[in-house]
C-alpha cells in the first residue's frame, strides 16, 4: 500500500455499513454485526440470528451475510475506492465471514453507479406480478451478474418452471410439518417485527390461481387472508454455486444480492420463493449443481421496505472480540 495512501474516514465507512443492512436475508432477520477499523470492515455471522428450524445448516444464514459482504463492497467501491474482500479469513473464528478492505482511491465506474443507486430502492415485493415477459436482454444482463460472482443463474422454461413451482409447493407443505416451525415463523414476523422480521403490511395475499407458493406468515387481520390472481405464467430462475461449502454460499449471497440490484436497476420486481431450497430432498433435485435460491422476477407495482435495525445495534467495538450467540462482543485473550 502506497505511503501516501489516505484510508477512508470512520464516518465514511459508517456509512457503507448502514448500505450494507438494507440486504435482504431470511425473514429480514439481519443476521450480521460489523467491525470498523479503518480501512477495513469485518462482517460477520449473528448467530442470535440463526434461524434452526428452517435452516437448521446455516446455509441461508451465510447466504444473507454474503448478500451484505456484497453491498458493503459495492458501497465502499461507489465511494471512490478500490475493494479487497477476503471470505472467511480466520479459521480460528467462523464467524468472521468477510474482511473488506478500501485500498487506493480509484475513479467510480457506471456499473457501480448503476447499482449503488439501485441499494434504497431493492426490496423483496410479495404482490401479483403483471402478465408480461421478462426481455431477453434483461435476463442475460441478470446471468452475467450472477456469473461475476461465480454463480449461474438458470432461466426455468414452462416445463421446469411449472415442475419447479409444484416442488415448492410441496416443499412448502413439508416445512409447515417441522416441529415448531410455526413458532419460528411467529417471532420473526408479523406484530412481532418492529426493526427486524416481517410486518404485517408486507405479508402477501394467497394467489387465487394456486400457482405460486407464497409464505404462510402470521394472519394479516381477522378474517381469511386475501386472495389475488398472480401471474399465471411467472418467471422463475434458479442461483447456483459450483460447490456447497461456506464459502459458496457466501458467495451465492454475494450473487444474489448483484442479480437483485441489476433487477432493481432495471425496473424489475423480485421474489426469492426459498421453500424449495430449504427441503434438502426437493433442493437435490432442482440442478446438477447447489441450488442456493429459487427467484421469481417480473413487473410489480412498488411495495415498501421492511425495516431495518440501527445502526448501533450491528456495530460491534473495536479491540479483539468475538460474535457469540447471543450476538454481543465476548473479549477473549
Amino acid at each position: 500500500m502506497s505511503p501516501s495512501f489516505v484510508p477512508p474516514s470512520r464516518g465514511v465507512l459508517d456509512d457503507c455499513v448502514r448500505l450494507a443492512t438494507t440486504a435482504p436475508s431470511l425473514h429480514n432477520s439481519q443476521p450480521w454485526k460489523f467491525r470498523v477499523t479503518p480501512p477495513e470492515v469485518e462482517v460477520y455471522a449473528d448467530p442470535g440470528r440463526h434461524l434452526p428450524v428452517i435452516d437448521p445448516a446455516g446455509r441461508e444464514h451465510l447466504i444473507s451475510v454474503g448478500a451484505a459482504v456484497f453491498t458493503l463492497r459495492l458501497a465502499m467501491r461507489r465511494a471512490g475506492y478500490d475493494v479487497r474482500c477476503d471470505l472467511l479469513p480466520d479459521p480460528a473464528d467462523p464467524a468472521l465471514a468477510a474482511r473488506v478492505t478500501a485500498g487506493r482511491v480509484t475513479p467510480v465506474d457506471q456499473l457501480t453507479e448503476q447499482l449503488a443507486a439501485a441499494i434504497p430502492h431493492r426490496h423483496t415485493n410479495r404482490s401479483p406480478f403483471a402478465d408480461v415477459a421478462v426481455p431477453a436482454g434483461a435476463v442475460d444482463r441478470l446471468r452475467s451478474a450472477a456469473r461475476r460472482e461465480g454463480a449461474t443463474l438458470t432461466v426455468a422454461g414452462p416445463v421446469a418452471r411449472d415442475a419447479i413451482l409444484g416442488l415448492a409447493r410441496a416443499a412448502d407443505r413439508r416445512l409447515r410439518e417441522r416441529p415448531h416451525y410455526a413458532d419460528e415463523l411467529r417471532r420473526w414476523t408479523g406484530q412481532n417485527a418492529r426493526h427486524d422480521g416481517v410486518p404485517v403490511w408486507a405479508a402477501a395475499p394467497w394467489d387465487a390461481l394456486e400457482i405460486m407458493p407464497m409464505r404462510d406468515f402470521v394472519p394479516v387481520g381477522p378474517g381469511p387472508r386475501p386472495r389475488e390472481p398472480f401471474e399465471p405464467h411467472p418467471t422463475i430462475m434458479v442461483l447456483a454455486t459450483a460447490g456447497d461449502t461456506r464459502a459458496d454460499w457466501l458467495r451465492a449471497g454475494m450473487a444474489l444480492q448483484r442479480v437483485l440490484l441489476t433487477a432493481t436497476w432495471l425496473g424489475l420486481a423480485t421474489t426469492p420463493i426459498s421453500q424449495p431450497v430449504e427441503v434438502a430432498a426437493v433442493r437435490s433435485v432442482l440442478g446438477r449443481t447447489p441450488a442456493q435460491m429459487v427467484l421469481r422476477v417480473g413487473y410489480g407495482r412498488v411495495s415498501g421496505r421492511t425495516p431495518r435495525r440501527p445502526l448501533s445495534e450491528v456495530l460491534l467495538p473495536a479491540g479483539p472480540s468475538r460474535v457469540t450467540a447471543t450476538g454481543n462482543g465476548d473479549e477473549r485473550p
